[in-house]
Order: C-alpha cells, then sequence, then structure tokens
C-alpha cells in the first residue's frame, strides 16, 4: 500500500486489520515457542552451513528482533540495530522460548493501545520504505514465520523433533 492510498484509508479498515494481525501474532508466538523451545541446547551452535546462522542465532534474531519490531510499531518510530535485550539473552531453549512469550505478549498489549490515528500515520522504515503504521504487523508477521521455517529445518538435523506448526509434522503424529 502507497503512502497517498494510506491517506484515504478509513480508521476501521486500520483497526480491523491491527486486531487481526495482533490475533495472529499472538498465534504464531505461540508456534515460535515451541520451535525454539525444540532446539537441543547441547547443539544450539548447530548451521547447516558456514553461511547460516546457527540455530542459537536464529532463535534469538526471530525472537528479539519480534518484540523489538513489535514494540517499535508500537512506538512509530523504527531504529536498527536496536540491542535493548542483548543483555537479556536467556541460557537455554526453554527459557528462551518463555522470554519471547513474555515479551511478545507485553508488546503485542502495547501495538492494542494504539489509537486509529496513529495507525493511518504513514512511518519511514530505514529509510527503504514510508506505510502507514498498520501495515508494519503484517512485516512482522512474515519476519516471524520466514525465520521460524528456516528454524524448523533444523530441528531434525540436531536430532530434534519438529513440533506441530500449522497441522501435524512427521515427528507428532501417532
Amino acid at each position: 500500500m502507497s503512502v497517498a492510498a494510506s491517506q484515504t484509508a478509513p480508521a476501521a479498515y486500520a483497526l480491523a486489520f491491527r486486531d487481526t494481525m495482533l490475533q495472529a501474532l499472538a498465534q504464531e508466538k505461540a508456534t515460535t515457542a515451541k520451535v525454539i523451545a525444540a532446539i537441543p541446547d547441547p547443539k544450539r551452535d548447530y548451521r547447516p552451513d558456514p553461511k547460516s546462522r546457527s540455530a542459537w542465532e536464529l532463535a534469538w534474531h526471530i525472537a528479539s528482533e519480534d518484540v523489538i519490531l513489535t514494540e517499535q510499531t508500537a512506538a512509530g518510530k523504527y531504529a536498527l540495530p536496536d540491542t535493548r535485550y542483548d543483555s537479556e539473552q536467556p541460557k537455554t531453549s526453554a527459557d528462551l522460548a518463555a522470554w519471547y512469550e513474555r515479551r511478545m505478549s507485553a508488546a503485542i498489549d502495547k501495538v492494542r493501545a494504539v489509537s486509529d490515528e496513529q495507525l493511518l500515520q504513514p512511518v519511514d522504515f530505514l529509510g527503504m520504505f514510508t506505510w502507514p503504521l498498520f501495515m508494519y504487523l503484517l512485516l512482522i508477521n512474515n519476519h516471524s514465520v520466514h525465520h521460524r521455517g528456516q528454524l524448523s529445518t533444523y530441528l531434525r538435523a540436531m536430532g530434534s523433533k519438529v513440533p506441530s506448526i500449522y497441522g501435524p509434522s512427521a515427528d507428532t503424529q501417532g
């Protein structure tokens, strides 16, 4: 959606889009936490290729960036790199999954409080593009799903099981 188109978007549309995307983000959050929790801690440095992130690097990227981008959406301003949570990085995959669920839930609540007027405001994203604020929720969702898909492909190679994502996996079927 272009900036010009966003200026005529009705507030009701922005609010409905926000509410729909926040429901989706909450559902994806739970699924992403299951994938993160499935990382076997002794094998967290696994990477399928030297150019790839390790499982732990990828899991931290998903968790921290999802939270940061969601908080920045609530604030209506984007700036990267943002390392505000680096000192909180958990030590185990179970702790990271719990951290992500807790922090992402709080970030979603912050976006839920954003007014319809704020949702319609055009916001620059790091000089790359400008969208109305509510559209960034789709970017956050896509970021999470994309990287979670990458991480889920690491799990079997690390000796773990792939949890149910959008239905049973070969590892969760009886």
